[in-house]
């Protein structure tokens, strides 16, 4: 995939996504793979990762494993997205969510899709998601109950 790390932003630093998208299917036609791709915002470590793709129609990008939470934006043209046994058909302004299992896309026409992807982050607390996780009160007895009823021994 052909990668042009410069997307068309103004004197304030805000990225122009269809002076940026009508570039990068520039770069996707003249491209061997039929394919270009952007990072608008950077991935690594970073909560949020955003890229432009742009394919030529009749390419794919194979079936492929989830990033986590994703979405799709379509700029440009058509698409099919795949996966978990069902099929999307995406036009230009059309926004869905990615299905969290393996899937794939396909060009039906010269496209630009906007992806966006919520990654883990490595400073982001644990939650505590069940009752046992729940830290317990100061004298180490059990979890306290959520509705506050909980007995406590005087100390």
């Amino acid at each position: 995939m052909t990668h042009d790390p410069q997307p068309v932003t103004d004197q304030t630093g805000i990225v122009h996504l269809p002076a940026t998208a009508r570039d990068l299917l520039a770069t996707a036609r003249s491209a061997g793979a039929g394919r270009a791709a952007r990072t608008l915002t950077p991935g690594a470590g970073a909560a949020l990762k955003q890229t432009l793709l742009a394919l030529v129609a009749g390419r794919t990008l194979a079936d492929h494993e989830s990033p986590g939470d994703a979405t799709i934006q379509v700029l440009a043209g058509r698409v099919r997205l795949t996966g978990g046994g069902a099929e999307l058909v995406l036009a230009a302004g059309d926004h869905a969510s990615i299905p969290p299992v393996r899937h794939g896309l396909a060009s039906l026409e010269d496209a630009v899709v906007l992806i966006s992807v919520a990654q883990a982050s490595a400073a982001q607390p644990d939650i505590p998601r069940h009752r046992a996780e729940r830290p317990s009160d100061s004298a180490g007895g059990p979890p306290i109950p959520d509705d506050g009823t909980a007995e406590r021994k005087p100390a």
